[in-house]
Order: structure tokens, then sequence, then C-alpha cells
């Protein structure tokens, strides 16, 4: 049995690419580490001859390359998505290393059929913050201190790496875990909680301050199960639909 075949359920993102030639690189730099899928987010320039010509042929990953206009959109149908970071973000889940990002990430494609994705934001300043706050494990790539330019498409190079190194020593848990929540469940939760509590009167609609970066922040550490999810989403679903009692006459 191959142990490389998981890496055919890696999505390999990139938001809001700039420069076309970046694209074309980490195309090759996927290729080279065994990876496929590249999803791209309102990339500015593509399809371009800059990309063909930086992937040195790898204009497979290039033809195949499927063009979306949201991160949302990108991440649909994932269980775990790893945001590469370069700065620790407020009210973020805590941050990985790479190795051991992708060794959480190789347990999973080895235990499971589902797929995750790697994702990497703009080469001026990174993941927004909302972009981040939409994945489950912000990665960071240890760097100097005092230059830490590193760009896109190396980084994708050092996250894949360490991905197919992962997944070649990947070993199945004793047990086998349950389904994770996918991505796009677990959005439609989070949208569900800012409803009912601005209809309940809890969360102010000019000020909601914290509270939805909390609850991501929340559900985020505890690996949401699909069969949890759709307990919440019913109950929720069901206090919401509850109407108050009239009072006794």
């Amino acid at each position: 049995m191959n142990p490389f075949a998981s890496l055919d359920r890696v999505r390999v993102v990139m938001s809001h690419t700039t420069h076309p030639g970046n694209i074309g690189a980490c195309a090759r730099a996927m290729k080279v580490m065994g990876l496929s899928r590249l999803y791209l987010v309102n990339p500015k320039h593509f399809p371009h001859e800059d990309a063909v010509a930086m992937s040195s042929g790898a204009t497979d990953v290039l033809d195949n390359a499927v063009v979306v206009d949201s991160i949302e959109a990108a991440l649909a149908g994932t269980v775990a998505q790893a945001a590469l970071t370069a700065r620790r973000r407020e009210m973020a889940l805590p941050v990985r290393d790479v190795r051991s990002a992708a060794t959480e990430l190789a347990t999973l494609l080895a235990a499971s059929d589902a797929d995750v994705a790697l994702v990497f934001g703009t080469e001026s300043s990174g993941l927004t913050n909302e972009e981040v706050a939409m994945c489950s494990l912000p990665v960071t790539i240890s760097t100097s201190e005092t230059y830490r330019s590193l760009n896109v498409a190396a980084a994708a190079q050092i996250m894949c790496h360490e991905l197919r190194m992962a997944v070649g020593g990947a070993v199945l848990p004793a047990e086998v875990p349950p389904e994770l929540a996918p991505h796009e469940g677990l959005e439609s939760l989070y949208a569900l909680f800012e409803q009912l509590m601005l209809e309940s009167g809890f969360l102010d609609r000019v000020n909601p301050g914290r509270a939805l970066p909390r609850l991501r922040r929340l559900f985020g550490r505890a690996q949401v199960e699909a069969e949890e999810l759709h307990l919440l989403m019913g109950a929720l679903k069901a206090i919401g639909g509850k109407k108050p009692r009239a009072p006794e006459r």
C-alpha cells in the first residue's frame, strides 16, 4: 500500500495571490512533494504565462487548479485546516510548529478519508485574522528573529515537505477516531449561535465584542465531531424556535 496516497486528499489553498509567478512556484513545490490539489481564492492574475514559467513543468497542477471566490468555498468539505502565519493572532487557537502540525494532519489522513487543507495568504500581509479564525490549526515556521520574510512558495515547500515526511511515517491510532465535523458545518453552527444571541438580546448588533471569536476558539480546541455538531445544531434550533408561553389570565 502506498503510504503517500493520502496526499491526494490535501488541498493547498492560496488566498488573494498577487503575483502569478508565486502560484507557479507553489505548484512546482506541491508536485515535487506529491501533492496535486491547488485551490486559488480570488487570484489577481490567473491563468498567466508567469505561473506556467515558474511551475517548471508542473502545468498539470495549474491546469487542474480550482479557482473560487471565497475562503469558505476553498475549505468546504475539509475537517482540518493548517493556516500558515508568521505572527501571533489575538483570540486565535494555540499555534503549532510546522512539524507537529504536519504530524497531526498525517495522523488524521491515515485514520480517515477526510480532506485537509494547507492555507497560505497574500505575499504582502499573509492571511487575515478572519481567514485564520476559519482554520483549525494556526501554524508557524521557525525563522530567524531578525529576518522573518519568507516567500509564500517557500513556505508552501516547507509545509508540503514536512507533511510528506509525516505521512510516510504516520502510524494508525489504536482506535479509529470519530468523524470530525466539516468546515461548512462548523460555520453554520457559528452563524446559528450569532443569530440566536442577536435575537435574544445577548449580543449587541452594533458592538458584538469578542463573543464570536471566543466561540470559534472554544469549539476549535474541542475538535467537534460530526455527531456532536448534529446534536448542537438540533438543540439550538429547537431552543431558537421555542415560543414563550402566554401569561395566564
